[in-house]
């Protein structure tokens, strides 16, 4: 099992999951955060400090989200820098939580 960072993190980046990993498997990205599957030891305490429920463990998405966020996370994972300390969220964030289909919207292109 493993804990990824799903679509609610898009144009949010909260970081406050960031501070309580013991392993420092999250990675930064722009306007979001992803998780290294092969990093993650899958404790879980970073699901309770996501203030917009962005982080799921592999078990609880459904096979079709597994497979994309799975590939989202580990590609990502490998081309960004690690982050090891909480920042402040984009400025906006709060804006954007109810949207769906960030990525798309924001990440591909």
């Amino acid at each position: 099992m493993t804990y990824l960072v799903t679509d609610n993190c898009v144009k949010c980046k909260h970081t406050t999951c960031v501070s309580v990993c013991p392993v420092d498997c999250f990675y930064e990205g722009e306007n979001f955060l992803v998780i290294n599957p092969d990093e993650c030891i899958d404790c879980g305490v970073c699901v309770a400090e996501c203030p917009v429920d962005a982080i799921y463990a592999d078990v609880d998405l459904t096979e079709n989200e597994l497979v994309i966020w799975t590939d989202r996370n580990t590609k990502y994972s490998k081309i960004w820098p690690n982050i090891t300390e909480q920042k402040e969220p984009l400025p906006d964030a709060d804006l954007w939580v109810t949207v769906p289909n960030k990525f798309e919207t924001f990440v591909e292109s």
